[in-house]
């Protein structure tokens, strides 16, 4: 399955520099090191942390950006060796 979301970011060639390679840039600011897994924004290149994290700061970075009218729906794994995708908004992996 598929949805626009997920098609507007099929190409890893337009994939978003990330912002950071150090880890969760939420968790790093506040001084933590415990996230479990990390996830790259594809509309901004945030680093955040999954749900199985404590933060879970990939969901929190989407909220915030839907709150703010501007959201960005598609993170995709930041784990070597892993290419999955996945759409806050319509909840498919691509």
């Amino acid at each position: 399955m598929s949805c626009v979301h997920l098609d507007a970011h099929r190409d890893p060639a337009t994939d978003p520099e990330p912002q950071t390679t150090e880890g969760c840039q939420d968790c790093l600011a506040m001084g933590e090191q415990n996230w479990v897994h990390l996830r790259l924004c594809l509309d901004c290149g945030h680093v955040g942390c999954c749900d199985s994290s404590p933060h879970k700061h990939a969901t929190v970075h989407h909220r915030e950006t839907t709150k703010a009218g501007e959201p960005h729906p598609v993170i995709r794994s930041f784990e070597p060796g892993e290419t999955w995708r996945w759409c806050y908004v319509d909840e498919l992996v691509g």
